[in-house]
């Protein structure tokens, strides 16, 4: 199993080019079963999510093809797919590809839409809590989907084709949302999604459906409406930046001290990490090609921060920001407010030296001078990055363990950081 080694205490300078968001990516691959042409999807990142929902979409009976290198590529330009479902052979979704990406149930709704039928497994993903599928069902019966549940599959059939509806969300919920998005825009009728959650990737997936033909407005906001169609064409659409890696990055720059230029990155897309990250003492410039961050002279200032959803704090920054807090001048407190369970990396945090205590959803940072390097172990994607920026500021030597999670959400790390001066290194065993 892989493993990253990383010797702490370089600075990082130079340009970091931030690759498509996976969040955009897989829902956007997953509408591609909505139609029977050919959906082109440019910057798609090569993620090990990425390659295991192709496995899932093939197993329907998709086609996709990754194009090659074009001249005047670069090395980081995300590849472009072509995703054919022009025959959906199977409508079933198993256990055996579902379980290990949450994500992948969303097939639900387009095979729901388009085919009238699905059986897909109950899903699994990251440790982080239970993030049940509720919701999602509830959307769905709502458009006039009978569901039953047997044997860890949700069986769903809409005989006559679904039917618009008024969703409403007793929380927000981005998985309920793509999958409300997706089902609604065949279901014929009208459909309004309301409490929607406003997240940029569900923005970007309702511009892509508007442009195979779908009618959608108000994707963005709490208030989203669709006027259904009855087919959809193929189209091209570039994934956006991903503003997860971004926030990462700008967060290890900001720990390590150095001048970093992240290129491609859209500030409006985190403006509230960003806002976190000038509060501790970072330096945000948006400029054409990107944001550049840098560290002013002084060291880490401590922030007080409760995720929330968009606009607001990330919960996928969180664990990079608590790594940042352990070095900060003074005591930081951080509030999780969307999973339970997602403070697990506090214990391998601690392996550096971090004082971190825990009391319910609140953790209290007492920042200190110097992290020092330790072996430590991945416990899911985003806590794992968390610990990759603590070695990055340590003293001496860190071995990360279990990296496939970083695997599924960060485009080639460690080639990335070193490019600006990290010593970080992978080592295959």
């Amino acid at each position: 199993m892989d493993r990253i080694r990383i010797v702490g205490g370089n600075r990082l300078n130079g340009t970091i080019p931030i690759s498509g968001a996976k969040n955009a990516a897989l829902p956007l691959m997953i509408a591609g079963l909505l139609s029977d042409e050919t959906l082109i999807l440019d910057n798609v990142p090569r993620l090990a999510d990425v390659a295991q929902l192709q496995r899932i979409l093939g197993n329907h009976g998709v086609d996709i093809m990754s194009a090659g290198k074009r001249s005047g590529d670069q090395q980081y330009q995300g590849q472009t797919l072509h995703i054919s479902a022009a025959d959906v052979i199977d409508t079933t979704a198993p256990y055996e590809l579902v379980s290990r990406m949450r994500a992948s149930f969303w097939v639900i709704a387009p095979l729901l839409a388009r085919m009238h039928e699905a059986k897909v497994s109950l899903p699994g993903g990251c440790a982080i809590g239970t993030r049940p599928v509720d919701l999602l069902i509830m959307a769905l019966e709502r458009l006039g989907a009978e569901i039953a549940i047997d044997g860890g599959y949700v069986i769903a059939k809409a005989p006559g084709g679904l039917k618009g509806a008024d969703i409403e969300f007793p929380k927000v919920t981005v998985s309920g949302t793509h999958v409300a998005l997706m089902a609604a825009t065949l279901a014929k009728g009208t459909t309004i999604i309301s409490n929607a959650a406003c997240e940029p990737e569900i923005s970007d997936v309702a511009e892509c459906l508007n442009k195979m033909g779908a009618r959608v407005s108000g994707a963005g906001t709490p208030r989203i409406v669709i006027e259904g169609v009855t087919k959809l064409h193929g189209a091209r659409h570039a994934v956006l930046p991903d503003r997860i890696e971004t926030g990462t990055y700008a967060m290890a720059v900001t720990m390590t001290g150095g001048d970093v230029q992240l290129s491609g990155a859209r500030p409006e897309l985190l403006q509230s990490a960003l806002d976190v990250l000038t509060q501790a003492g970072a330096i945000i410039t948006p400029n054409n090609a990107g944001i550049r961050v840098a560290r002013n002279g002084a060291g880490v200032g401590p922030v007080n921060v409760s995720t929330a959803p968009f606009p607001g704090f990330p919960t996928d920054l969180q664990a990079q920001l608590m790594a940042l807090m352990a070095c900060a001048s003074g005591c930081s407190q951080i509030t999780e407010t969307i999973f339970e369970n997602r403070f697990m990396h506090v214990q391998e945090l601690a392996r550096f030296g971090a004082r971190i205590s825990l009391d319910g959803e609140t953790a209290t940072i007492d920042g200190i001078a110097k992290l020092r390097g330790a072996p430590v172990m991945a416990t899911d994607l985003r806590a794992s990055v968390s610990l990759v920026i603590a070695g990055l500021a340590a003293e001496g030597e860190t071995m990360v363990n279990r990296v496939y999670h970083l695997d599924r959400g960060f485009e080639r790390l460690e080639e990335k950081l070193s490019g600006c001066g990290a010593s970080i290194q992978r080592i295959s065993d």
